[in-house]
């Protein structure tokens, strides 16, 4: 069993992302509607045109971006994350769109309080071009998955998913569009439960005290 180490008190996030992070801004207008006792303490994004830093000024929220492309490796751009992510003192990471493969050491370094979330219903359909695969496997299900990062792509002990029904006329972006929905919901949920403590990882297994519904389905 993983014990994940809460901190007593207003715990920060520090938020990794590539685009517009829409997941991210989930996450902090439900934080704000709710009013969380959460800081949001930073935002770093690896190219700096990506929207979502847009949004976390407009919110007060400190925003970075650190080019992976001005390293030459993934360990040397990694090592540049962690030191960021300290400096700003997070005990929870979260991966909203974050389109980078992140090395085992950065892994090991946050584990326990890395999150990420994966546009399919975990474990089917890992990696890339989730809905276009859903299609072509005739999927009736498709969804969104909340989970713990592990060395393993999309492998991580998961936290909560949703289930959406895939539609007779839908295409990938139609698809997409009702997960994304879904993504919206879901994170700020997994978020929460983690601020508050109830996660325990037992095995590959997320377990939540008290306990309460890991699936929904919309």
């Amino acid at each position: 069993m993983v014990t994940i180490n809460y901190i007593v008190g207003m715990l920060s996030i520090v938020t990794l992302i590539s685009g517009r992070g829409s997941n991210f801004e989930a996450i902090v207008k439900t934080a704000q509607k709710e009013r969380w006792l959460v800081k949001f303490t930073g935002v770093i994004a690896n190219q700096a045109t990506a929207k979502g830093l847009d949004f976390a000024r407009s919110q007060g929220i400190p925003a970075f971006a650190i080019e992976h492309r001005d390293y030459l490796s993934r360990e040397s751009f990694d090592a540049a994350l962690i030191q960021q992510i300290e400096a700003l003192g997070a005990n929870l990471v979260v991966l909203a769109g974050f389109m980078r493969i992140l090395t085992p050491g950065f892994i090991r370094h946050f584990e326990g309080r890395l999150i990420n979330i994966h546009p399919a219903l975990l474990p089917a359909f890992p990696g890339l071009h989730t809905h276009e695969r859903a299609l072509e496997a005739g999927a009736t299900e498709h969804g969104a998955t909340v989970h713990f990062v592990s060395e393993g792509v999309d492998e991580g002990p998961i936290i909560c998913q949703a289930s959406v029904p895939v539609l007779p006329e839908d295409d990938a972006n139609s698809l997409a569009a009702r997960v994304l929905a879904a993504e919206h919901q879901i994170y700020p949920r997994a978020v929460k439960w983690f601020l508050d403590g109830r996660l325990r990882i037992v095995g590959n297994q997320v377990q939540i005290q008290p306990p309460e519904s890991q699936l929904i389905k919309l």
